[in-house]
């Protein structure tokens, strides 16, 4: 894998498959070339969607996942918004969304060009929202896709996995969001407020890539790359 490179916003800079891209403290993937920013499995109105079921809570997920887009939006400008799959929790997420998050989403489709991938979640285009829908996206050099295939696509970027790992540091056991890549792939950590995670050591992610990746680790304000040896296995 190619040296990885620290960008102004914390971030960090490498080659995918040729393509230059940045790791956003976000957990967002900007690709500077064509002037495009995916975030994946954002999970819409979850926190709505578990209160159905009894389980209370804070139901501000879809707010404060609105609220890290458009600041992303507003940093880097980008022509287009690639929301990869699993935008929404579920098939009633649409009709769930507050008003205020509908026009913020109408607001946003007003800035830059929304693309919604279809996900496992909302296999069903939103109906009702601006934007276009696709199953995948060429972009450059990458494939933009919401669930990876099972062994290993040169340039496919997906989702769906929702990446974690636990990090033993001066004596303390900490779990953060991460971005998995071996420079030829990549998998993106989920957007949502909400979304939960899955360790980086799950037999899922098994067979993904030809060598050990890296972890790109989402800090506090910073993107730190882990050797994939020091990843701690377990929840």
């Amino acid at each position: 894998m190619s040296a990885l490179r620290r960008s102004p916003c914390g971030g960090c800079r490498l080659d995918l498959n040729g393509e230059a891209v940045v790791a956003r403290v976000s957990g967002a993937l900007w690709i500077p070339g064509h002037r495009t920013l995916a975030a994946g499995d954002l999970h819409f109105e979850k926190g709505s969607a578990f209160g159905a079921r009894g389980q209370l809570l804070p139901p501000y997920d879809t707010l404060a996942t609105l609220d890290r887009l458009e600041a992303e939006v507003a940093a880097l400008e980008p022509e287009r918004l690639v929301l990869m799959g699993d935008s929404f929790h579920d098939g009633g997420a649409v009709n769930r969304l507050p008003e205020t998050a509908v026009a913020r989403i109408r607001a946003l489709a007003q800035r830059v060009e929304p693309v919604w991938l279809s996900g496992n979640h909302d296999p069903v285009p939103p109906e009702g929202l601006p934007g276009q829908v696709a199953e995948t996206l060429a972009v450059g050099a990458l494939v933009l896709t919401h669930e990876p295939h099972s062994a290993p696509v040169d340039g496919e970027v997906a989702g769906h996995l929702h990446p974690v790992a636990s990090v033993k540091a001066y004596g303390a056991r900490v779990r953060r969001r991460l971005f998995l890549t071996d420079g030829q792939r990549m998998i993106l950590p989920a957007f949502g407020a909400y979304a939960g995670g899955l360790n980086a050591h799950d037999p899922a992610f098994g067979d993904l890539f030809a060598e050990p990746p890296t972890a790109l680790i989402v800090g506090d304000g910073r993107i730190h790359a882990v050797r994939w040896q020091n990843l701690v296995a377990g929840v």
